[in-house]
């Protein structure tokens, strides 16, 4: 019995030989082997970058902060209260004694101008510092131990 080729298979025939080839007529000259590139030149002013080091100590967003604040200023002991709400700082003065401050009351010849989270901003005439909360060894969050007989 002799097989009759239809048009439809042939058609069929070459499509998957040509899909089956396609790839390798695709390929650059060795299939093995990364194609050139051209070099890339080096970044404009590489010279002048600065050290990774100085980088991460840059302020992220805008001008930073003193890192400490001066001597004669507050010092802050915590923070009670809703941050805009109805916050008020704990605060130690300079003859020892702790004091609440609510926004715009002074203490020791410094105004409280407003709280974060973690810190209290005071001003004294054009001079602005932050004064952070206390930071205690080992996290301050250490539960009380229990000793038992």
């Amino acid at each position: 019995m002799a097989m009759k080729l239809r048009p439809e298979g042939i058609l069929l025939a070459v499509a998957g030989a040509l899909a089956i080839a396609m790839p390798a007529l695709l390929l650059p000259g060795e299939a093995g082997r990364a194609p050139r590139s051209a070099p890339v030149p080096a970044p404009i002013g590489a010279g002048t970058m600065p050290a990774l080091a100085r980088v991460y100590e840059r302020p992220l967003f805008g001008a930073a902060e003193p890192a400490e604040a001066p001597a004669d200023a507050p010092r802050l002991v915590g923070i009670v209260g809703r941050l805009n709400v109805d916050a008020v700082a704990l605060v130690k003065a300079s003859d020892g004694a702790t004091r609440t401050l609510g926004i715009g009351e002074s203490v020791d010849g410094w105004s409280l101008a407003s709280l974060a989270i973690d810190a209290a901003f005071f001003t004294r005439g054009s001079e602005r510092v932050r004064v952070p909360l206390p930071i205690e060894p080992g996290g301050g969050d250490a539960a009380p131990s229990e000793t038992g007989p």
